[in-house]
């Protein structure tokens, strides 16, 4: 059985932690078992203890943190990240995931309401998709869960851009050469997923818009069944030992 390693920045007692697991596994279509989940907070965070006996990494989101923030064991994640890309070790990131590989290998994470995304958005192909083994078959412009504020407006030059949005314009990169991917939106995350954590914060959502928008926000939800299919095809690539074929 294909085995995963999950990153997780969750703190104590957030029913998303189970949650993420469980969203993962049912989108590579494993079960919950295959994912071993890894706490950021609390682990010791090396390369070695981080890929032993797992075949490839998963990070998801962050809660109540963000890479921009100055705390000792963030810095370590990130340093992490790099090595993991020096290494080319299979890696699917998202969100937080992200953008710690894009600070990692020297690209630039900003926030501002401009490049906020929460809810439901299109994302559209870049040209290099067209000859990626993992994104060339999604179509031209489909739909991908978002929630962040945090955003990438420069990448690395170490990465190649495979997608973007009309307030981001990158949703998703490659590390050129090796089996490392990460995109801006939630490729774990359905429809229903991320509905749930919205109605969850639906309180903070309404104080930081205003109720009115809020509720616009989301009425705005829509399915994302391509961006759900990538972690499945993730899987059935690095299975097949293809993950490489560019």
């Amino acid at each position: 059985m294909t085995r995963f390693r999950l990153l997780q920045a969750r703190v104590a007692g957030d029913p998303v932690r189970t949650e993420e697991q469980h969203a993962f596994a049912a989108r590579l279509e494993v079960p919950p078992t295959a994912i071993d989940p890894f706490d950021l907070l609390e682990e010791e965070i090396t390369l070695e203890r981080v890929t032993e006996d797992v075949d490839a990494v998963l990070v998801g989101g962050s809660g109540a943190y963000s890479v921009r923030q100055d705390e000792v064991w963030l810095h370590r994640f990130i340093e992490l990240m790099g090595a993991i890309a020096e290494a080319g070790f299979p890696t699917f990131a998202s969100c937080f995931g992200f953008q710690a590989l894009v600070l990692a290998l020297g690209g630039e994470i900003s926030s501002d309401e401009d490049g906020t995304e929460v809810g439901s958005f299109d994302v559209f192909l870049a040209e290099a998709a067209r000859e990626d083994p993992l994104f060339r078959d999604l179509p031209e412009r489909f739909v991908a869960q978002q929630g962040h504020k945090d955003h990438a407006p420069r990448i690395p030059t170490q990465a190649v851009n495979l997608a973007t949005s009309e307030r981001c314009p990158y949703q998703a990169i490659r590390v050129v050469g090796t089996p490392v991917y990460a995109t801006q939106f939630h490729a774990e995350l359905t429809l229903e997923d991320n509905l749930t954590r919205f109605r969850r914060y639906f309180e903070m959502y309404s104080n930081a818009y205003g109720i009115s928008q809020a509720r616009r926000m989301l009425d705005g939800f829509r399915p994302s069944p391509e961006a759900n299919a990538l972690l499945r095809r993730f899987r059935e690539l690095l299975e097949r030992g293809l993950l490489n074929s560019a």
